[in-house]
């Protein structure tokens, strides 16, 4: 039987313990036996100063995630051509691993517009969907509710964001409790986020 694969993409700048719980929950109270952690690419169309280099930002998911076997950070879209599209993300990892059966993850605003998404009847056609909640819900269209391949998830609603941390460590607040432990040494060491 093929592993249930759960993607949870993001920029993770920084990874934080809102993005760890609800990896975690996830892998822990749905039927997904892993979820891996897709590290999005520095757009080579949007240079963004703030932005830490993609392979910083990888290091940070691996220091917070290696204790948990259930959850692998990824660095496909790494190698692909920009800008990224899910669909092809999907499909190159489908081919790349044939004994894994993979889904995607996102909050329920991007559900909103998810019909906007380049070949999103491709996804939802041979992907499932969890979708997690979130404190401002919107509408979600006619067409996805009671959908057979989107999950509606009870993960908590965890509203710790990475502009907050960055903004926060750049005026010299403390914010080790919203970061995995290693996660932070990795930020102090480097002086990330401080100018």
């Amino acid at each position: 039987m093929k592993k249930a694969v759960g993607l949870y993409f993001g920029t993770f700048n920084p990874f934080h313990i809102g993005h760890l719980i609800i990896a975690n929950h996830l892998a822990q109270f749905t039927d997904l036996d892993e979820i891996w952690l897709v590290v999005t690419p520095q757009s080579p169309f949007k240079k963004s100063t703030n932005l830490l280099d993609n392979h910083h930002r990888l290091e940070m998911v691996y220091q917070a995630v290696e204790a948990y076997d259930y959850l692998k950070p990824c660095d496909i879209e790494f190698k692909m051509p920009q800008p990224n599209y899910t669909a092809l993300t999907l499909a190159e990892l489908s081919d790349q691993y044939p004994n894994r059966d993979f889904s995607i993850i996102m909050g329920e605003d991007n559900l909103n517009h998810f019909h906007k998404w380049k070949n999103w009847e491709y996804i939802i056609d041979h992907h499932s969907i969890y979708v997690c909640p979130r404190l401002s819900k919107g509408n979600i269209p006619e067409q996805f509710k009671n959908h057979p391949k989107i999950v509606m998830t009870n993960t908590p609603v965890i509203e710790i964001s990475s502009t907050l941390i960055r903004s926060s460590i750049k005026e010299d607040k403390v914010v080790e409790p919203l970061l995995p432990a290693k996660v932070w040494q990795y930020i102090d060491e480097m002086n990330f986020y401080r100018t």
